[in-house]
């Protein structure tokens, strides 16, 4: 009887296959012949579009270990291992939280040779949804077909920034959906305030490579918008001796992941939080930490359209060790402009805080995944990476 039932079991999952697929720029590709990959021949794919199906190979082929290589946004990229249980637990949380169902439509637009593209693909195959996905571009739903809906969808900052800027008309797309993701950069200060205008639920993620994508969630927009992030089901947290986060759970194998990041740990689920210790700038034996400055800065330039892109980062200094500076995007500012944003940040920051040296580049270095890259882009001005 049971060998009756496996046998049920294997013709049920051959005909699902058949009748499954996904969305890849635009082709149609059944389940089946991505288990086979016999598409190889009969179609020409570029490089992102054999990376993306090759992935969902050796997902439905049920390949038990997979090599992520983590964005370097902050350091040298490296490749770790994460197993298929580690990345179905983060996805199943996920696809709970949101209230996602077998049919759903999702759209994909992350790179998805990174944990967060990879990730949405495995939230895709778990749950059974029906998954579009697109090239990650600034923009993507200019790749996507007019009057397309879609109940789940992740973007980077700068896209849900592009996407509400350059084309408002995507709007009611957006608020059709369950639940949105933002993750891999900070929200700034225009885009926090542009989503208000959203009704869908936005939910800033904290999470890393390491951790399977996010670990919590902090909820953007909307009357019980936060600024502090819930931790998911099974996941715990603590803090080291240096105030940083460190995480436990599935989705880390069990094992204990130190973070650099310092939070407020309000509750054993709940922190705040404040930013990178590597970013903690020692000026005239003050500690300053960068993000708060960057708050203020965003806050000083908040009727600047559009706000350039900018980090808060330190020089060495004779005097204070080490002293705060601004690093803009784009066209210098004139002296008068520069003047008046001074002026502006005394009134929102301490002596010690305020950048003292403001430097202007005329493009931002980029990760792999479209975050900034503070090192190679202080390296391109010619300035000293601390």
């Amino acid at each position: 009887m049971r060998m009756v039932r496996n046998v049920l079991h294997a013709k049920q999952n051959i005909k699902e296959m058949a009748e499954n697929y996904l969305l890849l720029n635009g082709n149609k590709f059944y389940y089946d012949e991505i288990t086979e990959y016999s598409f190889r021949n009969s179609i020409e794919l570029n490089g992102y579009e054999a990376k993306t199906l090759e992935f969902c190979r050796d997902w439905l082929n049920g390949v038990q270990e997979f090599p992520i290589q983590t964005s370097g946004s902050t350091g040298t990229p490296k490749l770790i291992n994460l197993t298929r249980q580690q990345l179905e637990a983060s996805a199943l949380k996920t696809i709970k939280l949101l209230g996602l169902l077998p049919g759903d439509k999702m759209l994909i637009c992350l790179n998805t040779e990174y944990i967060a593209g990879m990730m949405m693909l495995a939230r895709g195959f778990l749950g059974e949804m029906q998954m579009t996905i697109v090239e990650p571009i600034a923009n993507p739903l200019k790749l996507v077909p007019d009057g397309e809906l879609f109940d789940f969808a992740s973007f980077v900052p700068m896209q849900m920034q592009k996407i509400l800027q350059d084309t408002p008309v995507h709007i009611p797309m957006l608020n059709h959906m369950k639940g949105i993701l933002l993750g891999g950069a900070p929200v700034n200060f225009t885009l926090q305030r542009e989503l208000q205008h959203l009704t869908v639920p936005v939910y800033h993620t904290y999470g890393m490579t390491e951790t399977a994508s996010h670990v919590a969630l902090r909820l953007l927009n909307g009357p019980n918008a936060a600024d502090y992030y819930d931790a998911l089901d099974n996941i715990s947290l603590s803090l080291d001796t240096r105030g940083c986060l460190t995480i436990n759970g599935d989705v880390t194998n069990n094992e204990l992941i130190i973070t650099n990041d310092l939070v407020e740990l309000l509750t054993p689920t709940r922190f705040r939080w404040i930013g990178r210790v590597d970013n903690t700038i020692n000026s005239g034996g003050v500690k300053v930490q960068s993000e708060i400055v960057e708050v203020a800065v965003a806050e000083a330039m908040a009727d600047r359209e559009p706000m350039p892109r900018f980090f808060v980062t330190s020089q060495p200094d004779e005097l204070l060790g080490e002293r705060v500076i601004l690093v803009m995007e784009g066209e210098p500012f004139s002296e008068e402009e520069e003047k008046d944003l001074k002026t502006r940040l005394k009134t929102l920051l301490k002596k010690f805080e305020r950048p003292k040296k403001y430097y202007y580049s005329p493009a931002f270095s980029e990760t792999a995944t479209g975050k900034v890259s503070r090192p190679r882009t202080m390296r391109k001005l010619g300035l000293e990476v601390h």
